[in-house]
């Protein structure tokens, strides 16, 4: 084995972020290079649990294949060869319940992508920030906000939106709408509603809160798409203490995996903000 990386893996990874990231065991570098610790012979993930060797015993390598290149084993204890495989995974199971009419089971997702249901359910979490089911019901808002919309009832539009039955829909509507179904297809009619911009690592993130629950959360909008989406309701900035309680849990919420598709990267962030100010 030789101590100097190849021209190539020198250009393009930053040592000392690899190894701050490294000595933080961040999880989200996974996948964006391997650690070569020269006196094992051993490559690792980023976030592998194991103790530290000394900075000058390591060196960051693009991948594992340059790593086996160098003559590198794989460590046994964080498996750095299957983190390709358990993105695709994720990557699979999110395609799967976008195209899926209802929420899938946790075990339906495991099956398909070929993993046992407890470990994907830590996987996909990891990943993303939420579980499989979150992620889903997060997709089973978004669309039936849209299907009150476009929809001519509000019974069309629960199962168009994948609700089985109005109990849910409606339960769900209370918090994830911040108002009653009817309310909403009426422009927000009769109800007050508070919003802030929160800064995140993902960009501007508009929340916008009633007395009930959320009535919008997204990326890249402001008070005149909020107006433009209830255009009845009585829409005000938050107070500043509402500001406050949103501005941190938006600031503490963890980022999903950065490659992680960005769709998917900001519904998840969205609906762990949404959990957080929901449990507030």
């Amino acid at each position: 084995m030789t101590d100097t990386p190849p021209a190539a893996a020198r250009d393009a990874i930053d040592e000392d972020a690899a190894w701050a990231a490294f000595a933080a065991r961040d999880r989200s570098s996974d996948g964006r290079f391997v650690v070569a610790v020269k006196t094992t012979g051993i490559y690792c993930r980023p976030s592998c649990a194991a103790r530290r060797p000394r900075r000058e015993h390591v060196r960051f390598l693009d991948n594992p294949q340059a790593a086996r290149a160098e003559g590198f084993r794989a460590c046994l204890r964080c498996l750095p060869d299957t983190v390709a495989r358990d993105r695709q995974a994720v990557a699979a199971a999110i395609a799967l319940i976008e195209a899926a009419d209802a929420p899938p089971s946790l075990e339906t997702l495991a099956a398909q992508v070929g993993y046992a249901p407890h470990h994907f359910h830590r996987l996909f979490k990891r990943a993303t920030g939420v579980t499989p089911a979150a992620y889903a019901r997060a997709r089973r808002s978004a669309r039936a906000a849209q299907a009150l919309a476009a929809e001519p009832s509000i019974t069309a539009a629960l199962y168009e939106a994948g609700y089985a039955a109005p109990s849910r829909f409606y339960a769900d509507s209370d918090q994830r709408l911040g108002m009653a179904p009817g309310q909403w297809r009426r422009g927000g009619e009769g109800v007050s509603v508070g919003w802030t911009i929160a800064p995140s690592p993902m960009g501007p993130l508009l929340v916008a809160t009633t007395d009930r629950g959320i009535a919008r959360i997204a990326f890249e909008e402001d008070e005149q798409a909020l107006v433009r989406s209830l255009p009845a309701a009585d829409i005000r900035p938050a107070d500043e203490p509402r500001r406050d309680q949103i501005t941190r849990i938006v600031t503490a919420t963890d980022i999903p995996d950065p490659q992680l598709a960005e769709p998917a990267r900001r519904t998840a962030f969205i609906e762990a903000v949404s959990r957080a100010l929901l449990g507030a």
